[in-house]
Protein backbone atom coordinates (compact mmCIF):
# COMPACT_ATOMS: atom_id res chain seq x y z
CA UNK A 1 0.00 0.00 0.00
CA UNK A 2 1.23 3.48 -0.80
CA UNK A 3 0.90 6.17 1.85
CA UNK A 4 1.95 9.69 1.00
CA UNK A 5 2.18 12.83 3.00
CA UNK A 6 -0.37 15.44 2.06
CA UNK A 7 0.79 16.91 -1.22
CA UNK A 8 0.44 20.40 -2.56
CA UNK A 9 -2.63 20.63 -4.81
CA UNK A 10 -0.45 21.41 -7.82
CA UNK A 11 1.92 18.48 -7.24
CA UNK A 12 -1.06 16.15 -6.97
CA UNK A 13 -1.83 16.84 -10.63
CA UNK A 14 1.44 15.17 -11.64
CA UNK A 15 1.62 12.22 -9.22
CA UNK A 16 2.55 9.11 -11.19
CA UNK A 17 3.70 6.43 -8.76
CA UNK A 18 0.74 4.93 -6.94
CA UNK A 19 -1.88 6.17 -9.37
CA UNK A 20 -3.61 3.87 -11.85
CA UNK A 21 -2.50 6.02 -14.79
CA UNK A 22 0.53 3.87 -15.75
CA UNK A 23 -1.80 0.88 -16.25
CA UNK A 24 -4.32 2.93 -18.21
CA UNK A 25 -1.91 4.84 -20.43
CA UNK A 26 -1.82 2.32 -23.34
CA UNK A 27 -5.63 2.24 -23.44
CA UNK A 28 -5.89 6.02 -23.34
CA UNK A 29 -3.33 6.35 -26.14
CA UNK A 30 -5.34 3.89 -28.26
CA UNK A 31 -8.49 5.92 -27.62
CA UNK A 32 -6.65 9.14 -28.47
CA UNK A 33 -5.49 7.68 -31.80
CA UNK A 34 -9.03 6.44 -32.53
CA UNK A 35 -10.42 9.89 -31.78
CA UNK A 36 -7.94 11.50 -34.18
CA UNK A 37 -9.08 9.06 -36.87
CA UNK A 38 -12.75 9.87 -36.18
CA UNK A 39 -12.04 13.61 -36.48
CA UNK A 40 -10.04 13.12 -39.67
CA UNK A 41 -12.86 11.17 -41.33
CA UNK A 42 -15.56 13.45 -39.86
CA UNK A 43 -17.20 10.65 -37.91
CA UNK A 44 -17.65 8.40 -40.93
CA UNK A 45 -16.97 4.67 -41.18
CA UNK A 46 -16.33 4.13 -44.89
CA UNK A 47 -19.16 6.23 -46.34
CA UNK A 48 -21.55 5.83 -43.39
CA UNK A 49 -21.87 8.77 -41.02
CA UNK A 50 -22.41 7.53 -37.47
CA UNK A 51 -25.57 9.39 -36.31
CA UNK A 52 -24.56 10.20 -32.74
CA UNK A 53 -24.85 13.47 -30.83
CA UNK A 54 -23.93 14.43 -27.23
CA UNK A 55 -27.46 14.12 -25.81
CA UNK A 56 -27.82 10.30 -25.60
CA UNK A 57 -24.18 10.00 -24.54
CA UNK A 58 -24.81 12.45 -21.69
CA UNK A 59 -27.79 10.48 -20.40
CA UNK A 60 -25.98 7.17 -20.78
CA UNK A 61 -22.89 8.59 -19.07
CA UNK A 62 -24.95 9.66 -16.08
CA UNK A 63 -26.38 6.15 -15.65
CA UNK A 64 -22.93 4.61 -16.14
CA UNK A 65 -21.49 6.90 -13.44
CA UNK A 66 -24.13 5.63 -10.99
CA UNK A 67 -23.18 2.02 -11.69
CA UNK A 68 -19.49 2.82 -11.33
CA UNK A 69 -20.21 4.53 -8.01
CA UNK A 70 -21.99 1.42 -6.79
CA UNK A 71 -19.11 -0.77 -7.98
CA UNK A 72 -16.58 1.38 -6.12
CA UNK A 73 -18.68 1.36 -2.95
CA UNK A 74 -18.82 -2.45 -3.00
CA UNK A 75 -15.05 -2.70 -3.49
CA UNK A 76 -14.30 -0.13 -0.79
CA UNK A 77 -16.60 -1.94 1.65
CA UNK A 78 -14.49 -5.06 1.14
CA UNK A 79 -11.30 -3.03 1.62
CA UNK A 80 -12.55 -1.39 4.80
CA UNK A 81 -13.86 -4.66 6.25
CA UNK A 82 -10.42 -6.18 5.67
CA UNK A 83 -8.79 -3.25 7.45
CA UNK A 84 -11.16 -3.60 10.42
CA UNK A 85 -10.40 -7.31 10.64
CA UNK A 86 -6.66 -6.62 10.84
CA UNK A 87 -7.30 -3.94 13.44
CA UNK A 88 -9.23 -6.55 15.46
CA UNK A 89 -6.31 -8.94 14.96
CA UNK A 90 -4.00 -6.44 16.65
CA UNK A 91 -6.38 -6.01 19.60
CA UNK A 92 -6.99 -9.75 19.97
CA UNK A 93 -3.30 -10.69 19.91
CA UNK A 94 -2.53 -8.01 22.50
CA UNK A 95 -5.26 -9.34 24.77
CA UNK A 96 -4.01 -12.92 24.46
CA UNK A 97 -0.42 -11.86 25.09
CA UNK A 98 -1.42 -9.90 28.20
CA UNK A 99 -3.41 -12.87 29.50
CA UNK A 100 -0.66 -15.40 28.97
CA UNK A 101 1.90 -13.13 30.66
CA UNK A 102 -0.17 -12.12 33.69
CA UNK A 103 -2.63 -14.96 34.44
CA UNK A 104 -0.54 -18.12 34.97
CA UNK A 105 0.23 -18.63 38.66
CA UNK A 106 3.56 -20.44 38.61
CA UNK A 107 6.85 -18.88 37.57
CA UNK A 108 7.65 -21.83 35.30
CA UNK A 109 4.41 -21.31 33.40
CA UNK A 110 5.07 -17.59 33.09
CA UNK A 111 8.51 -18.33 31.66
CA UNK A 112 6.83 -20.37 28.91
CA UNK A 113 4.77 -17.38 27.79
CA UNK A 114 7.37 -16.56 25.13
CA UNK A 115 6.50 -19.75 23.26
CA UNK A 116 2.83 -18.80 23.23
CA UNK A 117 3.63 -15.27 22.05
CA UNK A 118 5.78 -16.69 19.26
CA UNK A 119 2.75 -18.71 18.19
CA UNK A 120 0.67 -15.51 18.14
CA UNK A 121 3.25 -13.71 15.99
CA UNK A 122 3.56 -16.73 13.69
CA UNK A 123 -0.23 -16.85 13.30
CA UNK A 124 -0.18 -13.25 12.06
CA UNK A 125 2.53 -13.93 9.47
CA UNK A 126 0.91 -17.21 8.43
CA UNK A 127 -2.38 -15.39 7.83
CA UNK A 128 -0.63 -12.78 5.68
CA UNK A 129 1.01 -15.44 3.53
CA UNK A 130 -2.20 -17.47 3.21
CA UNK A 131 -4.12 -14.42 2.02
CA UNK A 132 -1.41 -13.47 -0.48
CA UNK A 133 -0.73 -17.02 -1.63
CA UNK A 134 2.97 -16.73 -0.76
CA UNK A 135 5.39 -19.05 1.05
CA UNK A 136 5.39 -18.62 4.85
CA UNK A 137 8.44 -20.85 5.44
CA UNK A 138 11.01 -18.14 6.22
CA UNK A 139 8.77 -16.15 8.56
CA UNK A 140 7.64 -19.23 10.50
CA UNK A 141 10.98 -21.00 10.72
CA UNK A 142 12.65 -18.23 12.72
CA UNK A 143 9.74 -17.85 15.16
CA UNK A 144 8.80 -21.48 15.93
CA UNK A 145 10.56 -24.47 17.39
CA UNK A 146 11.71 -27.16 14.99
CA UNK A 147 8.92 -29.50 16.10
CA UNK A 148 6.24 -26.84 15.69
CA UNK A 149 7.60 -25.75 12.32
CA UNK A 150 7.73 -29.32 10.96
CA UNK A 151 4.14 -29.89 12.04
CA UNK A 152 2.77 -26.57 10.73
CA UNK A 153 4.78 -26.52 7.51
CA UNK A 154 3.03 -29.68 6.29
CA UNK A 155 -0.44 -28.18 6.73
CA UNK A 156 -2.51 -26.11 4.32
CA UNK A 157 -4.42 -23.77 6.65
CA UNK A 158 -1.54 -22.71 8.84
CA UNK A 159 -3.26 -19.94 10.88
CA UNK A 160 -5.98 -22.36 11.98
CA UNK A 161 -3.44 -25.02 12.98
CA UNK A 162 -1.47 -22.45 14.99
CA UNK A 163 -4.67 -21.47 16.80
CA UNK A 164 -5.10 -25.16 17.66
CA UNK A 165 -1.56 -25.25 19.11
CA UNK A 166 -2.40 -22.23 21.24
CA UNK A 167 -5.51 -24.04 22.42
CA UNK A 168 -3.34 -27.04 23.34
CA UNK A 169 -1.03 -24.73 25.32
CA UNK A 170 -3.99 -23.35 27.27
CA UNK A 171 -5.40 -26.85 27.91
CA UNK A 172 -2.00 -27.94 29.20
CA UNK A 173 -1.83 -24.94 31.52
CA UNK A 174 -5.30 -25.80 32.83
CA UNK A 175 -4.34 -29.43 33.44
CA UNK A 176 -1.40 -28.24 35.53
CA UNK A 177 -3.79 -25.86 37.35
CA UNK A 178 -1.69 -22.87 36.34
CA UNK A 179 -4.96 -21.23 35.31
CA UNK A 180 -8.48 -21.89 36.56
CA UNK A 181 -11.58 -22.72 34.53
CA UNK A 182 -12.73 -19.09 34.36
CA UNK A 183 -9.36 -17.96 33.03
CA UNK A 184 -9.41 -20.80 30.51
CA UNK A 185 -12.82 -19.62 29.34
CA UNK A 186 -11.47 -16.10 28.83
CA UNK A 187 -8.59 -17.51 26.79
CA UNK A 188 -11.04 -19.51 24.68
CA UNK A 189 -13.14 -16.42 24.02
CA UNK A 190 -10.13 -14.61 22.54
CA UNK A 191 -9.12 -17.67 20.55
CA UNK A 192 -12.65 -17.75 19.15
CA UNK A 193 -12.29 -14.09 18.15
CA UNK A 194 -8.98 -14.90 16.50
CA UNK A 195 -10.61 -17.73 14.54
CA UNK A 196 -13.43 -15.37 13.47
CA UNK A 197 -10.87 -12.88 12.17
CA UNK A 198 -9.13 -15.58 10.13
CA UNK A 199 -12.49 -16.75 8.80
CA UNK A 200 -13.51 -13.19 7.92
CA UNK A 201 -10.34 -12.66 5.90
CA UNK A 202 -10.83 -16.00 4.15
CA UNK A 203 -14.40 -15.01 3.31
CA UNK A 204 -13.22 -11.84 1.56
CA UNK A 205 -10.44 -13.54 -0.39
CA UNK A 206 -12.63 -16.46 -1.49
CA UNK A 207 -15.74 -14.48 -2.45
CA UNK A 208 -15.00 -12.05 -5.29
CA UNK A 209 -17.58 -9.76 -6.83
CA UNK A 210 -19.66 -11.84 -9.31
CA UNK A 211 -17.72 -12.15 -12.55
CA UNK A 212 -20.70 -11.52 -14.84
CA UNK A 213 -21.31 -8.19 -13.13
CA UNK A 214 -17.68 -7.16 -13.60
CA UNK A 215 -17.71 -8.18 -17.27
CA UNK A 216 -20.92 -6.27 -17.96
CA UNK A 217 -19.63 -3.08 -16.40
CA UNK A 218 -16.23 -3.44 -18.08
CA UNK A 219 -17.77 -3.86 -21.53
CA UNK A 220 -20.17 -0.99 -20.99
CA UNK A 221 -17.41 1.40 -19.91
CA UNK A 222 -15.25 0.67 -22.94
CA UNK A 223 -18.16 0.70 -25.39
CA UNK A 224 -19.15 4.11 -24.07
CA UNK A 225 -15.58 5.41 -24.36
CA UNK A 226 -15.20 4.19 -27.96
CA UNK A 227 -18.53 5.76 -28.98
CA UNK A 228 -17.66 9.12 -27.43
CA UNK A 229 -15.61 10.45 -30.37
CA UNK A 230 -18.50 9.87 -32.80
CA UNK A 231 -20.89 11.82 -30.57
CA UNK A 232 -18.57 14.77 -29.98
CA UNK A 233 -16.79 15.18 -33.31
CA UNK A 234 -19.40 17.47 -34.90
CA UNK A 235 -19.42 19.92 -31.98
CA UNK A 236 -15.79 19.80 -30.80
CA UNK A 237 -13.86 19.06 -34.00
CA UNK A 238 -10.11 18.81 -33.19
CA UNK A 239 -10.71 19.21 -29.47
CA UNK A 240 -12.47 15.85 -29.54
CA UNK A 241 -9.41 13.63 -28.83
CA UNK A 242 -8.45 15.62 -25.72
CA UNK A 243 -11.97 15.78 -24.27
CA UNK A 244 -12.59 12.10 -25.02
CA UNK A 245 -9.37 11.00 -23.29
CA UNK A 246 -10.17 13.13 -20.23
CA UNK A 247 -13.69 11.68 -19.90
CA UNK A 248 -12.45 8.15 -20.57
CA UNK A 249 -9.71 8.52 -17.95
CA UNK A 250 -12.36 9.30 -15.33
CA UNK A 251 -14.53 6.29 -16.12
CA UNK A 252 -11.74 3.78 -16.76
CA UNK A 253 -9.77 4.90 -13.68
CA UNK A 254 -12.77 4.36 -11.41
CA UNK A 255 -13.13 0.84 -12.77
CA UNK A 256 -9.39 0.15 -12.35
CA UNK A 257 -9.37 1.38 -8.75
CA UNK A 258 -12.40 -0.77 -7.92
CA UNK A 259 -10.64 -3.82 -9.40
CA UNK A 260 -7.50 -3.07 -7.39
CA UNK A 261 -9.09 -2.76 -3.96
CA UNK A 262 -11.61 -5.55 -4.51
CA UNK A 263 -9.01 -8.00 -3.17
CA UNK A 264 -7.36 -5.87 -0.45
CA UNK A 265 -4.73 -8.41 0.67
CA UNK A 266 -2.55 -8.26 -2.44
CA UNK A 267 0.61 -6.30 -3.19
CA UNK A 268 -0.76 -3.65 -5.52
CA UNK A 269 -0.34 0.04 -4.81
CA UNK A 270 -3.65 0.51 -3.01
CA UNK A 271 -3.85 -2.80 -1.13
CA UNK A 272 -3.38 -3.14 2.62
CA UNK A 273 0.15 -2.82 4.05
CA UNK A 274 0.18 -6.30 5.58
CA UNK A 275 3.97 -6.43 5.99
CA UNK A 276 3.95 -3.32 8.12
CA UNK A 277 0.95 -4.53 10.14
CA UNK A 278 2.66 -7.85 10.90
CA UNK A 279 5.79 -6.04 12.00
CA UNK A 280 3.79 -3.74 14.26
CA UNK A 281 1.95 -6.68 15.88
CA UNK A 282 5.26 -8.49 16.41
CA UNK A 283 6.84 -5.41 17.99
CA UNK A 284 3.98 -4.74 20.40
CA UNK A 285 3.78 -8.40 21.53
CA UNK A 286 7.51 -8.61 22.12
CA UNK A 287 7.39 -5.38 24.10
CA UNK A 288 4.60 -6.83 26.28
CA UNK A 289 6.82 -9.84 26.90
CA UNK A 290 9.73 -7.62 27.92
CA UNK A 291 11.83 -8.58 24.91
CA UNK A 292 13.91 -6.33 22.72
CA UNK A 293 11.79 -4.93 19.91
CA UNK A 294 13.12 -5.78 16.45
CA UNK A 295 14.13 -2.81 14.39
CA UNK A 296 11.43 -1.80 11.95
CA UNK A 297 12.59 0.18 8.95
CA UNK A 298 10.73 3.44 8.66
CA UNK A 299 8.65 3.35 5.55
CA UNK A 300 9.39 6.08 3.12
CA UNK A 301 6.57 8.10 1.70
CA UNK A 302 5.30 6.51 -1.48
CA UNK A 303 6.57 2.98 -0.87
CA UNK A 304 4.53 -0.19 -1.20
CA UNK A 305 4.25 -2.68 1.68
Amino acid sequence: MIIRKKENWFKMLFVWHGSVLPRLLPRLILLFVLSIGVVFFHGKILSFKVPLNPTPLTLFGFVLALFLGFRNNVSYDRFWEARKLWGSLLNCTRSLARQVITLPRTSSEKSESTGFINLLISCTYALKHQLRGTNAENDLKKRLSDTQFSFIHATRYKPTIIIKLMGDWIAHARSKESIDSIQQMRFDENLDKLAEIVGGCERIISTPIPYSYRVLLHRTVYLYCFLLPFGLVDSLQWLTPFIVVFIAYTFVAFEAIADEIEQPFGTESNDLALNEMCQMIEATLMELDGKEIPEIKARKSGTID
